[in-house]
């Protein structure tokens, strides 16, 4: 499955198995755009990702962590 920017819940899931000692609050959303791109599952545009996508990201991260 290729995950696309709008597949937050799916790429926070990634995220957290890829950075699992990683607490997401401490991400700055450049580095958090480029360990999305990073996702071997990964394939969309990087112009279509703005912050309000990477705060859903950073959110739904959060969200898997409890």
């Amino acid at each position: 499955m290729k995950l696309k920017w709008t597949d937050v819940q799916e790429i926070a899931i990634r995220l957290l198995e890829t950075y699992p000692e990683t607490d997401p609050m401490r991400v700055n959303f450049v580095d958090l755009m480029n360990w999305v791109k990073a996702l071997p599952e990964f394939d969309d545009d990087p112009a279509r990702c703005g912050e309000r996508i990477l705060e859903a990201i950073q959110q739904a991260w959060i969200g898997e962590m409890d």
